[in-house]
């Protein structure tokens, strides 16, 4: 786990650091105060991660939609 203030993380790092945070718990082997700050901290990044996904959606939405407000140019994505 890092200092580093979570506004300040990309989603890559809040990503990485949630799943060291959900190992930690996952664990059972910290005190309760500890697992408390780390709900926490949890918290903090999960919200981080779910702004960070909107607007990478809204910016994808952007740049697909025509002047219409219509999807314009997209192919359907196989797999």
């Amino acid at each position: 786990m890092t200092d580093k203030p979570v506004t300040k993380m990309s989603f890559e790092e809040a990503m990485a650091e949630l799943e060291t945070v959900v190992s930690k718990l996952e664990s059972s082997q910290v005190a309760l105060d500890d697992s408390i700050k780390l709900y926490e901290r949890g918290a903090e990044l999960k919200k981080h991660c779910e702004e960070k996904l909107k607007a990478a959606e809204e910016k994808v939405a952007q740049i697909t939609l025509g002047p219409n407000g219509k999807p314009e140019g997209l192919t359907p994505v196989e797999g």
